[in-house]
């Protein structure tokens, strides 16, 4: 992808222009010192500033974390250039590129851009903005890339710390709340094919008023990707690729694979006397050819386009006594249009061989050779294309207040409200009862009609019927191909209120400095309501999407304590131990606790060593709790068929299966380890190197079992498993409950290696700043589900 960025900065004071300019991220050994600063005997001391880093609640300059946490700085996200801020941390080795434009191709998560830390699911990382969840899950789109300041990612548990979902760690974006006047920017890229154009504009701008005791600044962006069609997969042969049969029981992967043969767009037939032949778009047959048949991926983009908006506004006042208060409101919105995939509801259908639309040289040999009807292979792309068209749009605001109480302690506390609004739409969905009534077509009174109006029978008219012409492309009438198809809807509103209170002082000194504690306390409210369209309520549609709408809340209360205990500070040698616990009481599951225990010792001032151990949670969604179960009856095969001797015993069953979401589902719980060191070598300044190892094991996970799984597990002793499968009196199963279950496990572990170097240029070069590389890797042992 080549880019092209034009920046320009106004403002009061300008930084020195730098060769390469980021912060020195290895926040793994934090270098977060302040220097040391040559001053006349009566000068004042300047102030420390504090330093606030995500893998803790206790704000604490030079403070070196236990928890391994990895920093991206603005000038880093902005050489990017990436469409979004998710597209950017999609690049570090930590996080699994789930959801993206090129893998969420004829999926429903296109237009949203989570994180994923470990490849444990977006759902078990956890993202904040400014420290503060916000509204709009996970999904980075909303957030003005821009204004941001820098990310920090603590790639361990820290529930302890920031509560629910940080199983897989936090990523916390610090907005740049500082700003000093206007910024505008423009970007644009192009993919060496000559594809994937995309587009941007952003500004902000901020300043001081009433003497230097407010600040107000606003800022936003906008980017328009117009994505990569499916003719970006031509000169890109292995996106279509699949696996071939090639003898012996042996798969081979091979490029452009038509797996959907013999079926075509323009109509194959599929039996008879004209079997192998397609029809042109004039109704005519030919035979078929190679480059007639093709594979689903043929039709899908590449990457899907995008367009979306991020805004934000801060305004904070200085009202004395040590407290200042703040106000900030964000506005996002994201929306994608493209074509999904075609409607394969109905790919193979018949249709009778005295139908009008067929030519009379076809219609008299079918007559002489005694066949009633034509089977016909075709996926009507032409008419039942569907078109996904998503909008989602965020508004949230926050009022808060921070400041000190005797110049010893801290407080700070906040309230927010934020709502998204979703609509789905699903454009040329097929509806298999019209589109068989129009397929029946005859003439009547010299017209062609659908059969269903040449009955003389007024009551078993369908005015709005209009024939349907299947034979080729583009044969059919516009005012046909509305009557089969229609658009299926599906829109919710999403609500969070949340407010939170902290305390932070040092309660005491000892020989190695002041033992600091923070405390605080935090209650959430979450609520989404659901909408479907008329159609979709009346299940008319072939390839239903939206059921019935989703609609629940729940809320938490929380409270939670920090304390850092300094236990050793020497020459050359640091001890420091850190422990946390939270308690955390849902509404619907009860109370549970989570908690975090570490430590670091520095060693000759160079080598940082440090170590964490965690229990984190996840609490149900919305979604986990409260979806719609669904009634299927279909075979199933029962797993558990031990001792099962009974003559009437059916271990191959018809069975009712209900699946859905579960109110009785409880938190998850992760055991995680983190072990580590990090290296800054005195003989060499600017260089840091370090190596962290992880280890996370996550019990009773939520998942959405197969009947398969349900039996397998309950045959394996366990016992939720078996009281979700009710048998008769010969042990045959009659239903199983297939919902969200506390039933999976996940095992993940492996290393964090990363290496970073910055030195100032020399002046006799004429230049005026910094050198700064950093290179990251992981090395993943296992990622077992």
């Amino acid at each position: 992808m080549r880019q092209f960025k034009i920046r320009t900065v106004l403002a009061s004071s300008i930084a020195s222009c730098a060769l390469v300019a980021s912060t020195p991220a290895l926040a793994q050994a934090a270098d977060a010192e302040p220097l040391p600063v040559q001053m006349e005997e009566d000068a004042p001391a300047e102030p420390v500033d504090v330093i606030v880093v995500t893998g803790s609640r206790i704000q604490r300059a030079g403070f070196d974390q236990p928890t391994p946490t990895t920093m991206l700085a603005d000038a880093e996200i902005q050489q990017a250039g990436r469409v979004n801020l998710q597209q950017v941390l999609n690049e570090l080795p930590q996080v699994r590129n789930s959801v993206a434009p090129s893998t969420a191709t004829g999926n429903t998560s296109s237009g949203t851009a989570p994180v994923d830390l470990r490849g444990l699911g977006a759902v078990r990382t956890l993202t904040l903005v400014n420290g503060r969840r916000f509204v709009g899950d996970n999904n980075l789109n909303f957030v003005p890339t821009n204004l941001v300041e820098r990310v920090e990612l603590v790639t361990g548990g820290a529930s302890a710390a920031w509560g629910s979902g940080a199983i897989a760690g936090v990523v916390n974006i610090i907005l740049d709340d500082n700003l000093e006047g206007l910024t505008l920017g423009a970007q644009s890229g192009i993919s060496s094919r000559g594809d994937g154009f995309r587009y941007g504009f952003d500004g902000s701008f901020g300043t001081e008023f009433a003497g230097g005791r407010g600040h107000f600044m606003v800022g936003g962006e906008y980017v328009k990707d117009k994505g990569i069609g499916p003719g970006g997969r031509l000169e890109r042969p292995w996106l279509g690729a699949g696996l071939v049969s090639v003898g012996g029981g042996q798969l081979e992967l091979q490029p452009d694979v038509n797996d959907l043969a013999p079926i075509t767009r323009q109509g194959t037939v599929l039996a008879g006397t004209f079997a192998g032949q397609l029809f042109n778009p004039d109704g005519s047959l030919r035979p078929a050819t190679d480059a007639d048949f093709f594979s689903l991926y043929d039709l899908l983009y590449v990457a899907n386009p995008l367009e979306r908006i991020g805004t934000y506004g801060r305004l904070t006042f200085d009202i004395g006594s040590g407290a200042t208060v703040w106000a900030d409101a964000m506005y996002g919105r994201s929306k994608t249009f493209q074509p999904f995939f075609p409607d394969f509801s109905a790919p193979v259908f018949s249709v009778s061989s005295d139908n009008p639309f067929l030519s009379p040289d076809i219609r008299s040999t079918l007559a002489a050779n005694g066949e009633e009807s034509l089977l016909i292979g075709r996926l009507l792309t032409d008419t039942f294309f569907m078109t996904f068209d998503a909008v989602r749009e965020t508004k949230e605001g926050a009022i808060g207040i921070e400041g000190t109480l005797g110049g010893s302690w801290e407080y700070d506390a906040h309230y927010s409200h934020g709502e998204i609004d979703s609509e789905q739409r699903f454009l040329n969905s097929s509806i298999p009862a019209n589109f068989n009534r129009a397929l029946d077509s005859t003439t009547f009174n010299g017209q062609i009609v659908c059969s269903v109006n040449a009955d003389t029978d007024p009551t078993n008219d369908d005015p709005s019927c209009v024939p349907f012409n299947p034979f080729g492309v583009g044969a059919s009438s516009q005012a046909a191909r509305d009557y089969v198809r229609g658009t299926q809807f599906a829109g919710s509103v999403t609500k969070l209120d949340s407010a939170a209170a902290r305390l932070q002082g040092d309660l005491l000194s000892l020989w190695a400095g002041p033992v600091t504690l923070a405390v605080g306390a935090e209650a959430r409210w979450e609520e989404q309501v659901g909408r479907n369209g008329e159609l979709d309520a009346a299940g008319v549609f072939g390839l239903p999407v939206f059921t019935t709408p989703l609609a629940g809340g729940f809320n938490v209360k929380e409270g939670f304590a920090e304390l850092l205990i300094p236990v050793w500070n020497s020459d050359g040698f640091e001890v420091d131990v850190n422990g946390a616990a939270r308690y955390s009481d849902y509404s619907l599951s009860g109370g549970i606790w989570s908690w975090k225990l570490g430590g670091t010792a520095r060693l000759f001032n160079d080598l940082l060593l440090r170590a964490t151990r965690s229990r984190d949670i996840r609490a149900p969604s919305i979604s986990n709790l409260f979806s719609v179960g669904v009634l299927n009856v279909r075979p199933i095969v029962d797993n558990d068929q031990a001792g099962r001797d009974d003559p009437g015993y059916n271990p191959n069953p018809q069975a009712t299966i209900l699946s859905g979401g579960n109110p009785d589902l409880v938190p998850e719980v992760s055991q995680n380890w983190t072990v580590g060191a990090s290296f800054s070598p005195g003989f060499m300044s600017g260089l840091r190197l370090s190596v962290d190892y992880y280890d996370i094991q996550i019990d009773n996970a939520i998942a959405t079992p197969s009947p398969s799984d349900v039996t397998a597990a309950c045959s394996l002793g366990d016992a939720t498993a078996c009281s979700n499968v009710i048998r008769d009196e010969t042990g045959t199963i009659e239903t199983i409950f297939a919902t969200a279950q506390n039933i999976a496990q996940f095992e993940t572990s492996g290393f964090d290696i990363e290496a970073a170097y910055r030195t100032s240029l020399p002046d006799r070069l004429g230049l005026s700043g910094s050198f700064h590389v950093r290179a990251l890797a992981t090395y993943v042992k296992e990622l077992v589900f």
